[in-house]
């Protein structure tokens, strides 16, 4: 259950993909020099092997309690998370004003992935709080930002998102939690569920963000306000003291990340929460979607990070079991020369260098849109950034659950009991297509708002960069002009489909509903073997400027090849199905269901 940091292709894809060279002109990463990011990926890489990967399966096993109204977490994390604040990892991507490290984001996003992969259920403390960082310090008051926000930054102190109520799920116009005036805050009262490490010991604070009512508030979602509730008061000096009035009153027994506490939040049993306001009244949806898109983009990692450590479970186990005959072998083999296997393999492994490109080149955007002088480059990256944040998390969390169930199936029968860890990932890959809202709520995002909202105009942008990576692959001649052919089926399949989402969309109330999750995958289909050609052709370049790292070069140029040969065909069927409308979708009245 050992887990190696894929270091080598993370180093590869955030140099010759990402354009880390672009970002380190950037007068606020200047500091990200090509040796300094290779020097955190490696030691990122060190604390997720040696330090979190050897508490994942003890952290499954013991999983978490509530005593005395509080939440006790897997002993193995105390000491890995005591090593992860002092290693500073909490602050790379954060602002150097409160103790951040200011690097880029997208080298942020490597450290992460290789934490998930190491532990996703111990990954997820410091994720909710980095969404936390993000939202305070976007919307929350000086008061507020002096206060919590360098604690949060270290990681010292930790931060939740608190949404989801009972009655509520995902429609959180039904929320009822309810916030009351009192002098310079507010009193919060109400229950809250499905509470990603929303209480726990490994720090002397926890800072809850949450959703609330004023009793004046309009009806929906216009009337939702948020709410900074710290677990502990401060006193004069700015450190714990009062005990507030919240607490977790139980966990959730779950399929998997049995490490991360899935709190039932109680807000005010004893008077009222005191609360802090963030932002405006009455407009804390908005600000919670600064928390939100944060961590949308955080889980479509997950999806990444899960495959490749079933991958590199699958590939050990491959290499190791001796079973069956190959023809012209008159001895038993292991079980990676057999043809079906190899499919197998090959597809996680292109699948996760696709998902690593586009989780790498979104992160990137992200960093242009906040970062970049340019007036123009900002927006044009904040466009793609918009455009790519739904596709990241369902593209990349729908292939993880594809990618775990291979892993458990390379493994045979030795896949489905637990003592391989193979049944592990795909428990624990589950979550992440629900997580920050379904693959359907990432679709209706994407065809809704991303699409149908700007008339089409972001994607087509990025189609007509697909488009010249396409014709550069076919300019290249061979092993390229097949990927180039493949990719331009691809292309015509996701142009066509965006064309008729956008004719039939105003006539047809279920269009966007009926073509959402397809069209959400066929872009990740589509943008994956973009990026891969983009990767092929610099392994290309790279091998004739005699780059000594040949076998690793070349391995890229196969899994480019093997995905527009075996997955990139996946977008006409995409196509297909958009184009079928929704008459057979809705014909059924609900009893014949």
């Amino acid at each position: 259950m050992s887990y190696t940091a894929p270091i080598k292709d993370m180093r590869f894809v955030i140099n010759e993909i990402a354009g880390l060279d672009q970002l380190n002109a950037l007068p606020a990463f200047d500091m990200a020099s090509p040796d300094l990011v290779d020097t955190v990926l490696e030691e990122a890489g060190r604390l997720a092997a040696e330090v979190l990967a050897p508490t994942n399966w003890p952290g499954d096993q013991t999983g978490t309690r509530v005593e005395n109204d509080a939440v006790v977490v897997p002993e193995v994390f105390r000491e890995a998370y005591r090593q992860f604040i002092e290693g500073g990892w909490p602050a790379l991507p954060c602002n150097p004003e409160f103790d951040g490290q200011g690097l880029p984001h997208v080298v942020a996003t490597a450290a992460m992935e290789m934490w998930k992969s190491a532990n996703l259920a111990f990954s997820l403390c410091p994720m909710l709080t980095h969404g936390a960082v993000e939202a305070l310090e976007a919307h929350g008051s000086e008061e507020l930002r002096r206060a919590y926000l360098a604690k949060l930054i270290t990681g010292e102190w930790t931060g939740t998102m608190n949404l989801t109520e009972p009655q509520a799920g995902s429609d959180l116009a039904a929320i009822t939690t309810r916030a009351v005036p009192e002098g310079d805050h507010y009193r919060i009262t109400g229950r809250k569920i499905y509470i990603t490490w929303g209480d726990h010991d490994l720090t002397d604070n926890v800072i809850h963000l949450v959703l609330a009512r004023l009793p004046d508030a309009p009806e929906g979602v216009k009337g939702i306000s948020l709410f900074l509730v710290p677990k502990f008061l401060l006193d004069a000096d700015g450190r714990p003291a009062e005990r507030n009035d919240v607490k977790a009153v139980s966990v959730e027994h779950k399929l998997g990340i049995h490490g991360s506490p899935t709190c039932v939040m109680s807000y005010g049993d004893e008077g009222g929460a005191i609360g802090y306001l963030v932002g405006e009244e009455n407009n804390g949806l908005a600000c919670m979607f600064t928390m939100m898109n944060h961590a949308r983009l955080a889980v479509g990692v997950e999806g990444l990070s899960i495959s490749e450590r079933a991958y590199q479970l699958a590939l050990a186990y491959a290499r190791d079991r001796v079973q069956g005959y190959v023809p012209g072998e008159a001895e038993r083999v292991r079980i990676i020369r057999h043809p079906d296997v190899r499919r197998m393999l090959l597809t996680m492994k292109s699948s996760i260098e696709a998902m690593r490109a586009m989780a790498y080149v979104a992160s990137a955007s992200l960093d242009f849109s906040l970062q970049a002088e340019d007036p123009e480059l900002r927006a044009r990256h904040q466009a793609r950034i918009d455009l790519l944040t739904p596709v990241v998390k369902g593209w990349c969390t729908e292939l993880g659950q594809e990618m775990a169930s291979l892993g458990v199936q390379i493994h045979g029968g030795m896949g489905y009991v637990e003592e391989t860890g193979a049944a592990q990932h795909l428990r624990d890959a589950r979550i992440t297509t629900i997580y920050e809202g379904t693959t359907g709520i990432q679709a209706n995002d994407l065809a809704g708002r991303k699409v149908i909202r700007d008339g089409g105009r972001a994607m087509a942008a990025l189609l007509a960069e697909m488009r010249e990576t396409q014709a550069e692959l076919s300019e290249a001649g061979e092993p390229h002009a097949g990927i180039a052919t493949r990719l331009a089926g691809g292309i015509e399949a996701l142009e066509a489909s965006v064309g008729w989402l956008l004719e039939h969309s105003a006539n047809d109330p279920h269009a966007m509903g009926s073509a959402g999750v397809n069209l959400l995958m066929l872009t990740g289909t589509v943008a994956g073997g973009w990026l891969m050609g983009r990767g092929a052709l610099a392994a290309s370049r790279r091998l004739a400027d005699g780059d000594t790292d040949r076998e690793y070069l070349e391995a890229k140029l196969v899994t480019a090849q093997f995905y527009a040969e075996h997955l990139l065909p996946r977008a006409g069927a995409y196509r297909d199905a958009i184009l079928a409308g929704s008459e057979s979708m809705m014909a059924l009245n609900e009893e014949q269901f």
